[in-house]
């Protein structure tokens, strides 16, 4: 028989539920709800440039033409609320909250009114560079990664005033927030384990979070202080980033001898980890979910583990091939050369693992399922085209085209993006529990037809990028077109880039059409949190913790009224013979295993 709740229960969900809540599911919602908020944002931001691109004379309503400065600030914007409030946001402090503390036992994070606090300066951070927009001069035109000496100079240009300064601080919070989330989940896996959790036991997910929070804490405190030398040269009269006879905007610097190429080792120090702190996630749910609906092991667990730690590691060392073009030494270029060939080791060993977990297995292709095997195609695809930009050769040539644009939009946006669903399809039911009834599951059908389409708008969007990019297209140009040379003819490059003006309208409808079949999965959402159908205790037969009656949110009950939970095995065991498929949870005691093993034959998912 199901226990009622106590009436101090029912007052501690009543407290979990307003705004300024401590709980570390309501925070976990409130940061997916921001992060949704942002791709929104994000991916009209993205419609905009693509239209632009291709209709140049196209005027946006209430505002007239696109200017140059304006397209930059799109992109800057753009490339900023993706890359930090969405690909970090979400997996990392988002998923992590809502099921971290209960797939290893714990009760709540280990700080939760820090929790709350990171939230909120999260969520300041977002509205302080949404504001940019509106202030005199514009919004930032520096990009994502502000590269001074024009960054550095307030009066440089359109977007360098106080757009610049609202973006600096943005970021400059968004780093202490994130810092602070990461003290948090490594201070709950170090010490909020349940009994029997040990660390090889911990499921890949955690062990995605654990590498992540120690890439945050390295890389975004070294992000804080190059942006706080920034403002330095900007407002204090320092000159960090500021050379001696520097001319920008007729205005001569004759001060200090500060290096450009010292923003760029510091920024890419924090912008190379970034790309493993949005990723990680997404590879250990990746592997725990192809296991899952294989009812495999994951292959080689141990070696996926060692991997995970491998590429954190490696992930700190290879900022450099992101300045091949900056004038390195020529050894420094070899050394970071071979340092970034070196990580396709761990990488392609995730690969070979996840292909043995699945091999000659039945899988249920759920939609969960559907986009972890999106995943890995994307992640494989993108990686290809890793080797080739790690030549500096060959970089020097793809480096400021769309070629890099494809790159990193296919293995780390579109990966990570697939990474996101996955986790949303097979956690709504944790998401959607309350205390008045258990979770709801996304609607099957609608989930393989935003599947289909995502895949196919995801490849047709960015592969042909790269053949844009071989063509010698640059990624920040604003006009394609009309690019006058001597004489009032055409110039060279804007020949060139006149070429590419078919094949860049092709991904302008591609663009169209993946934003658009993003419209299934926000109906599908909203329709299923009101009305999708209930969901069982343990819907897809899974083995960690999150799914143990006692760590369920229907209904929520206090320490004091559950058992004591521990863990006796490794998560994803399964047992599958001709006659029997079944599987056993982390959960149950070793004793008890052949008795209560649960039979799967019969008990597909909805």
């Amino acid at each position: 028989m199901q226990r009622q709740p106590t009436p101090s229960a029912e007052r501690a969900r009543s407290s979990h539920l307003h705004l300024l809540s401590t709980d570390h599911r309501t925070i976990g919602i409130q940061y997916l709800t921001l992060a949704l908020i942002s791709v929104v944002i994000g991916t009209l931001l993205s419609l905009l440039m693509r239209i632009h691109l291709v209709w140049p004379e196209w005027p946006l309503p209430l505002h007239g033409p696109i200017l140059p400065e304006d397209y930059l600030a799109l992109v800057t914007i753009h490339g900023t609320i993706m890359l930090f409030f969405v690909l970090t946001t979400a997996p990392q402090a988002g998923f992590s909250n809502l099921i971290l503390p209960a797939q290893i036992g714990a009760r709540s994070m280990a700080f939760p009114i820090l929790n709350a606090a990171s939230f909120w300066l999260t969520a300041v951070a977002l509205l302080t560079l949404l504001s940019s927009t509106f202030v005199p001069g514009g919004s930032a035109i520096s990009g994502w990664t502000a590269y001074p000496p024009l960054s550095a100079v307030p009066n440089a240009g359109p977007g360098q005033g106080l757009g610049m300064d609202l973006w600096l601080t943005s970021i400059a919070l968004f780093a202490i927030a994130s810092t602070a989330s990461s003290i948090n989940t490594l201070t709950t896996i170090i010490r909020n384990r349940c009994p029997g959790m040990t660390w090889e036991r911990l499921p890949l997910t955690v062990w995605g979070w654990f590498t992540a929070a120690l890439l945050s804490i390295i890389a975004f405190s070294v992000l804080l202080a190059a942006i706080l030398l920034l403002f330095c040269d900007r407002h204090a009269g320092t000159s960090f980033f500021l050379p001696t006879g520097d001319l920008v905007n007729g205005v001569l610097h004759r001060s200090g001898d500060g290096s450009p190429l010292l923003w760029l080792h510091l920024f890419w120090f924090f912008g190379h980890p970034e790309v493993y702190i949005a990723i990680l996630p997404g590879l250990g749910l990746t592997s725990m979910l192809l296991a899952n609906f294989s009812h495999r092991r994951v292959f080689a667990y141990r070696t996926m583990i060692a991997t995970t730690l491998l590429i954190g590691f490696l992930g700190i060392l290879l900022w450099g091939h992101h300045m091949f073009v900056a004038g390195l030494n020529p050894f420094a270029s070899s050394a970071f050369s071979i340092s970034t060939m070196a990580i396709a080791l761990p990488a392609s060993a995730k690969v070979l693992s996840w292909l043995a977990t699945i091999w000659r297995s039945k899988p249920r292709y759920t939609t969960a399922m559907l986009f972890s095997l999106g995943f890995v195609s994307l992640f494989i695809t993108g990686g290809l085209t890793g080797p080739i930009l790690a030549q500096p050769i060959l970089d020097e040539y793809l480096h400021n085209t769309t070629f890099v644009v494809a790159h990193f939009h296919l293995i780390m946006a579109m990966a990570g993006i697939f990474a996101l669903y996955a986790a949303t399809y097979y956690w709504f039911p944790l998401i959607t529990a309350t205390a008045k009834h258990p979770g709801r599951l996304l609607s099957e059908p609608l989930g393989h037809l935003h599947f289909w389409l995502t895949l196919i708008g995801a490849y047709a969007v960015f592969l042909p990028m790269h053949l844009t990019g071989l063509a010698g297209e640059p990624r920040h140009y604003a006009q394609l077109t009309g690019i006058p040379g001597p004489g009032g003819a055409l110039s060279p490059a804007g020949i060139l880039l006149a070429h590419t003006i078919p094949l860049n309208k092709f991904i302008t409808y591609a663009a169209i059409f993946l934003a658009t079949a993003q419209l299934i999965f926000l109906l599908n959402l909203f329709h299923s949190a009101r009305k999708g159908p209930f969901a069982t205790s343990n819907p897809w037969q899974a083995t960690t913790l999150e799914w143990h009656p006692a760590m369920n949110p229907f209904p929520p009950l206090l320490a004091s009224d559950t058992q004591q939970i521990s863990v006796h095995r490794a998560p994803c065991h399964y047992q599958t013979t001709p006659s029997r498929d079944s599987f056993v949870p982390q959960w149950t005691p070793d004793t008890a295993t052949e008795n209560t093993a649960v039979n799967t034959a019969d008990a597909k998912p909805e």
